[in-house]
């Protein structure tokens, strides 16, 4: 089974091996400043889902540093000079903020001349008009992606993780930043509390019908962590979540459902290990990706998951 990865697309884009890097905007949450709570969602950690992101400081110094983590994963034959980025302001909300702040550090990020294109991490519900103008007006000088957390197409589940927003509110800024020319990568968690087999493939199934095509997806397992609610609540009654291999095939069954322009960002995730209370399997990224591999290539083309 073919799956059109995230580096597939970079080495189809910009001819070589593209890395992210992982930067910080200083947006809060409006789940946690008090607007709609204070509490994040459960499931989401005290560095806002950017864990490995830099420390908010200026933007040119974060990307120093952000490439001293990377830099070693470049094969020996690229020098220096000429290995490319993204710059992916991951951590929070990276929308949640006026354009007059905003808009400069996105600006800063894609002047850098070896960033290739910009991601901005936020919530559908942070996306007024005039910061979709913004980024629009950005993706004239180098691509710009917008990353939205989803998780679930259900509301009864995103309502007990703390979502904060109705799904014709998710469908309302996807329509408008497809209108305004950007690229939309939409993520999903795949494990959460309650949620069966059939309803995390209805999730994918619901995204592989939007139109325009969605761009990218990003498929997350879920990482219940210390410091969360989740994370309490697991430590109170633990709850059912799936081993590796119930979740390498269930990663199968969902890339089978998507359009095959669809780019596949992720397919797993990590979460830090001093904060991780399960599944302990995620742990050993080497042994889930060989896993992830070997379910794939067994996957039959064309193959499509029971209902």
């Amino acid at each position: 089974m073919h799956v059109f990865t995230l580096s597939d697309y970079l080495k189809q884009e910009f001819g070589t091996k593209v890395y992210k890097l992982s930067l910080s905007s200083g947006c809060t949450c409006p789940v946690r400043d008090g607007t709609l709570g204070t509490a994040g969602c459960a499931f989401c950690s005290g560095g806002g889902s950017g864990d490995f992101a830099e420390p908010f400081r200026p933007v040119a110094e974060q990307i120093a540093a952000a490439k001293r983590r990377v830099d070693a994963k470049f094969p020996r034959g690229i020098p220096a000079g000429q290995r490319k980025y993204i710059a992916y302001f991951q951590s929070f909300t990276n929308t949640y903020g006026s354009p007059e702040r905003l808009r400069p550090l996105f600006a800063e990020a894609l002047a850098q001349p070896e960033i290739v294109a910009l991601s901005v991490g936020t919530r559908p519900d942070c996306l007024p008009p005039e910061i979709v103008s913004m980024l629009a007006a950005l993706s004239r000088t180098k691509p710009v992606w917008v990353e939205l957390g989803l998780q679930t197409m259900h509301e009864h589940t995103a309502r007990a993780f703390g979502r904060g927003y109705a799904l014709p509110v998710f469908e309302d800024a996807y329509r408008r930043l497809k209108e305004a020319g950007l690229c939309v990568i939409v993520h999903v968690i795949l494990g959460l509390p309650g949620e069966s087999r059939r309803d995390m493939l209805e999730t994918v199934r619901y995204l592989a019908a939007l139109r325009p095509v969605l761009d990218g997806i990003k498929i997350q397992l879920l990482h219940v962590l210390e410091g969360t609610a989740l994370g309490e609540q697991y430590k109170r009654q633990p709850f059912p979540l799936p081993s590796l291999d119930e979740y390498c095939r269930l990663v199968a069954d969902c890339i089978a459902l998507l359009p095959p322009e669809t780019v596949v960002h992720r397919m797993t995730g990590d979460a830090p290990k001093r904060l991780l209370l399960a599944p302990a399997w995620s742990a050993d990224k080497k042994r889930v990706l060989n896993t992830l591999r070997r379910v794939l290539s067994q996957r039959v083309p064309g193959e499509s998951p029971e209902p």
